[in-house]
């Protein structure tokens, strides 16, 4: 099961396959035939990056059933999702800010990322796996107060585009299969969210059908699955993981 990274070592930017602690290089397009150099890195000497560099993040919204209960909304006929500005986007190690503009309650929100590994539109569901390229762990930040701040319009992409706010890694997993995976989320050193992919709404085949309609999704781009429930606020000082099985723990700060 391949792990994917992007890390900075020596002033350079490279990626390839975790495998011992270390990072076996490559060389090419990662989406595209990437070939190894033979050169290996520990990673203790490197600094992990987001694990692509998406054009856009499309986030998506009541993906769970479980949620969808505890909230009381209808289930949705079709996906509901907003897109996450690429201003916002953070590596694992790299500090969750708070914004200067805003001083009410930030929330953490563990996810299932799946990461294009070509360019689509209007895929067709059976087709759809053949465009993904892997997994991540995603943690929605969420300027909560924001959202419903206009009782005429939410504000889904102010309050979740702050800079910092679309954190993702710390590496892409492939050959998962995603109905079989849990999202945990760690504040703390307390479990806060623990829930499994297989209570989707819209699987992730089924997302990148349905939102290549009416995108073109690109190779890098990063579809967030949803959250469910256990959504919650962090304090300055916390320390939140998003943590899946097979793919591995996304840390950060928040401060």
């Amino acid at each position: 099961m391949p792990l994917w990274a992007r890390v900075s070592h020596q002033g350079r930017e490279c990626f390839g396959t975790i495998v011992d602690e270390a990072i076996q290089v490559h060389a090419g397009d990662l989406f595209a035939n990437a070939q190894p150099t033979g050169e290996s890195i520990p990673l203790s000497m490197t600094k992990l990056l987001t694990p692509t560099q998406p054009s856009k993040m499309v986030g998506l919204v009541d993906n769970y059933h479980a949620l969808v209960v505890k909230l009381a909304h209808p289930v949705p006929a079709e996906p509901l999702y907003f897109l996450k500005a690429n201003n916002s986007f953070l590596a694992a190690g790299e500090s969750i800010r708070i914004p200067r503009s805003y001083t009410g309650k930030i929330v953490f929100e563990g996810e299932l990322g799946i990461v294009i590994g070509k360019q689509c539109g209007a895929v067709d569901e059976r087709d759809a796996a053949s465009y993904i390229f892997g997994y991540t762990c995603v943690n929605d930040v969420t300027a909560i107060d924001i959202l419903n701040q206009d009782t005429g319009f939410k504000q889904w992409a102010r309050a979740k585009g702050f800079d910092t706010f679309g954190v993702f890694g710390p590496a892409i997993a492939t050959d998962l299969d995603p109905a079989k995976l849990s999202v945990r989320t760690i504040l703390n050193d307390q479990e806060r969210q623990n829930y499994p992919v297989a209570d989707a709404i819209f699987s992730p085949a089924q997302l990148v059908s349905l939102i290549s309609r009416e995108m073109t999704l690109e190779a890098g781009d990063v579809i967030a699955c949803g959250t469910s429930i256990g959504v919650g606020t962090m304090k300055p000082g916390s320390t939140v993981s998003i943590v899946i099985d097979g793919i591995g723990m996304l840390t950060n700060r928040f401060e």
